[in-house]
């Protein structure tokens, strides 16, 4: 009698960086500098270095101050051993004035980035009550370019009208073309009400569809597990969950 094998869910966490006045320069080598080290951290399965922008989702505007680190793990002790003793954590802490990690466990995700399935969610776990965070990403068809970033102000006011959100930013890969969005909401009701009622949004997701927008796309919900250090001065995360 043969018998399936889950895979355990992988331990995420995204980390944003605050970088120092005088040093904007190095932050921008990193995306291009620090994946080769990532690379060889033991027991990191997949990671994204990520630029920001200056809304709460999609920006055409970058943010030189704000960088983020996506990263999957093989086991808790591995994230842990990472941000307590890594070189690269120690480089990063010379070269920035604050923080943040969010670490995140997966309940749910549908598409592929790069071709892969980064977060090999628990979709049977139960979780009912508390805060979730949500992580959306595309790759956009360079045919759709003007037509996506013509409607991305239109899905920025719909974040900044939302009743529960906690914190939102926009991340990216590269400038214009592949882009995310990072959010923390109140409770599952939120987010829901925000996804399937706001008539802004569901503009923007008839579009994406009938248009054609992504040439990949990604959604996945997270339960925020802890928070540590601070972005923008505080941490906007921390009276909602237990770590």
């Amino acid at each position: 009698m043969s018998s399936t094998i889950v895979p355990a869910p992988r331990l995420t966490t995204l980390t944003l960086f605050g970088i120092k006045k005088g040093h904007l320069r190095w932050g921008l080598a990193q995306m291009g500098a620090a994946g080769p080290k990532l690379a060889k951290v033991p027991g990191l399965f997949f990671y994204k270095l990520l630029g920001s922008g200056r809304g709460r989702g999609f920006s055409i505007k970058p943010n030189f101050y704000r960088y983020g680190m996506l990263c999957t793990w093989e086991s808790d002790e591995a994230a842990d051993n990472f941000f307590r003793s890594s070189d690269l954590i120690k480089e990063y802490e010379q070269h920035t004035f604050e923080r943040w990690t969010c670490y995140l466990h997966p309940l749910h995700s549908h598409g592929q980035w790069d071709k892969k399935e980064p977060f090999s969610p628990l979709s049977s776990l139960n979780y009912s009550s508390g805060p979730i965070a949500v992580l959306t990403r595309a790759s956009i068809n360079m045919r759709a370019l003007p037509n996506f970033w013509r409607f991305v102000p239109q899905s920025s006011k719909a974040l900044d009208e939302a009743d529960g959100l906690v914190c939102s930013i926009g991340l990216g890969e590269l400038p214009l073309i592949r882009q995310a969005t990072f959010s923390i909401w109140e409770s599952a009701e939120a987010m829901k009400k925000y996804a399937y009622r706001n008539p802004k949004h569901q503009e923007v997701i008839r579009r994406t569809r009938s248009e054609n927008w992504y040439s990949e796309e990604l959604f996945a919900r997270f339960i925020p597990l802890k928070t540590v250090g601070t972005w923008n001065g505080t941490d906007p995360v921390g009276s909602y969950v237990a770590g």
